[in-house]
């Protein structure tokens, strides 16, 4: 399975995966996937080279280590902007080479948050997709600190583009609105 991340904006843009346990925690920092620590211990979550502006994962969840129960793809602002300053995002979801499911969104759909949770695979009996588009403020930290992870040191910075202005504050927003679609995995 390969995800396949796409934002545009004035900003610079760190996209992560969290592999979560069944409470939704990352009990297991090395299961935090980004472009400073490319492989999770089992190589089953790989963040592979960004191309055009695209950032891509990869996912063996077959081999899975067994505690990990959810991946969580995130995108945040590195520095100053907000996610309403983004001009257009996009998930895509391959098996095979083969795009299975797809989520657009644009700067409109948020307010002043600085992160979002894009989309999540989930394990359910089988394994599924589904949609987020979740808000957050306060930047990587925040998306951090709500899944049970410690920052240890700066927050990463990246990769993708410029920067924007805006301030920032702590805490989550809980006025987001969560996007309810989800796609049962066939492999």
């Amino acid at each position: 399975i390969e995800l396949q991340v796409r934002i545009q904006g004035g900003a610079s843009y760190d996209v992560a995966c969290f592999g979560l346990d069944l409470n939704g925690q990352l009990s297991d920092d090395r299961f935090l996937i980004f472009f400073n620590q490319l492989s999770s211990p089992d190589n089953c979550i790989n963040k592979l080279p960004s191309a055009d502006g695209i950032e891509k994962f990869s996912f063996n969840l077959q081999g899975l280590s067994s505690h990990v129960k959810r991946l969580v793809i995130t995108v945040a602002i590195d520095g100053a902007g907000a996610m309403s300053d983004v001009a257009g995002a996009g998930v895509a979801l391959l098996a095979g080479g083969t795009q299975i499911a797809t989520f657009a969104l644009t700067g409109r759909d948020f307010g002043g948050e600085n992160a979002v949770m894009l989309a999540e695979l989930y394990f359910k009996d089988v394994w599924r997709f589904s949609a987020v588009g979740q808000g957050f403020n306060g930047e990587f930290s925040a998306l951090l600190k709500h899944f049970g992870g410690e920052e240890t040191a700066a927050p990463p910075t990246n990769t993708t583009n410029a920067s924007a202005d805006s301030s920032h504050e702590s805490g989550f927003m809980a006025e987001t609105e969560t996007v309810s679609m989800w796609h049962q995995l066939e492999i």
